[in-house]
């Protein structure tokens, strides 16, 4: 075992874990942060999203000894107090159905718009491709994110 100074969602945390625990682990595990979750277990899916320095970074495929002094965001932390553009627009355009990839999807989108405020549908595409719907909502999720970035009237 090994002590680890992280920061996540702001807040500067000491954890104790195996240099070869994945993130995600000791963020559901230690620090009892469950809004990521566990898909696949190879980086594939992208249920497991955070943010590593604004970056959308899959949790399960990073292990704790890699983190440093990055900084994390999870779900949990993405918009305290109220909810983020990209979650309210996830519930305007009715994205969610069964649920279990959202954290990830959201976490990517929100990634996204902070480095592209106005994407483009290949843009989306790209961004949006290492993430799977297993409910297939594609469609929606590609008009939430579009209606999060789309630029406000003055």
């Amino acid at each position: 075992m090994a002590t680890y100074h992280i920061n996540v969602n702001g807040q500067d945390q000491q954890v104790e874990a195996m240099p070869d625990t994945p993130l995600l682990w000791v963020l559901r595990d230690n620090l009892q942060l469950t809004g990521t979750k566990f898909g696949c277990g190879i980086a594939q899916c992208g249920a497991c999203t955070v943010h590593l320095d604004g970056n959308a970074t899959r949790s399960c495929g990073l292990l704790i000894s890699s983190i440093g002094t990055q900084k994390i965001t999870t779900i949990e932390g993405l918009s305290a107090p109220g909810l983020h553009a990209v979650q309210k627009a996830w519930i305007e355009e009715n994205v969610p159905q069964c649920g279990f990839c959202q954290t990830g999807q959201v976490m990517s989108a929100v990634a996204l718009i902070t480095q592209n405020s106005n994407p483009t549908d290949a843009e989306i595409d790209t961004a949006m491709s290492g993430n799977i719907c297993r409910c297939g909502t594609y469609e929606r999720i590609k008009k939430a994110i579009k209606r999060a970035s789309t630029p406000k009237p003055n």
